[in-house]
């Protein structure tokens, strides 16, 4: 006990054991905060990489190296708009600027509004090389309803295990995470975005791949 009992001599005002407790409890709680800050610094210590590296869904790849492949089924919308389904690699791409966007779902707000503002400006992306390519954790059945809903011109992929998107540092199961990643003729990754903002979205990559072309012909 940590007090005197009535009757007896007055305990030492410091007990042996008062004064353990004291030392228990502060160390027990300079060990929790030495243990909370080893966890946040963990994954960038072990991973080796800067933080802008990091990101909610995982790692990302790290720009100016080539771009994850990916190799999926989806639906690529026909001349008529008519979604067909379909299987794209990255390798089709070659030749030609790539704006490979991830998002949650179909139909929901965000994702209609992206989708919307991509097709808005698809035939600028088109003016200047580039393609764009939606991926979602949603199946073909769903993309092509989507397509059809929206009038969508482009296609849509299938990752329901998220496979594909971790590669991208972008999956947080059961969905892919809103994220965009712009790849060069050449297949490499020249820019990404993590915080997404779905209504300005699309003209936020014209305006940098404006800049990039603009680089690579000076």
């Amino acid at each position: 006990m940590c007090g005197s009992l009535r009757g007896t001599p007055p305990a030492p005002s410091n007990p042996p054991d008062c004064a353990v407790q004291r030392r228990f409890f502060m160390t027990s709680s300079l060990g929790r905060r030495s243990l909370l800050q080893g966890f946040l610094l963990l994954p960038a210590a072990l991973l080796g990489r800067a933080p802008s590296a990091l990101a909610l869904g995982g790692v990302l790849p790290e720009l100016n190296t080539p771009a994850p492949d990916f190799d999926l089924p989806g639906v690529t919308p026909d001349r008529e708009g008519k979604p067909i389904e379909s299987r794209l690699n990255l390798a089709a791409f070659k030749g030609r600027w790539l704006v490979l966007y991830f998002y949650p779902r179909d139909f929901t707000s965000g994702c209609t509004l992206e989708a919307r503002g991509f097709q808005r400006d698809l035939a600028s992306f088109e003016a200047r090389g580039a393609s764009v390519v939606g991926v979602s954790a949603d199946d073909a059945e769903s993309h092509a309803s989507f397509c059809g809903s929206e009038g969508l011109a482009y296609p849509l992929l299938s990752d329901p295990a998220g496979e594909v998107s971790r590669r991208y540092g972008s999956w947080m199961a059961p969905y892919s995470l809103r994220h965009t990643f712009l790849i060069d003729p050449e297949g490499t990754l020249r820019q990404r975005w993590t915080g997404v903002h779905p209504a300005q979205h699309s003209q936020e990559l014209l305006a940098a791949l404006n800049t990039l072309q603009a680089a690579k012909a000076s």
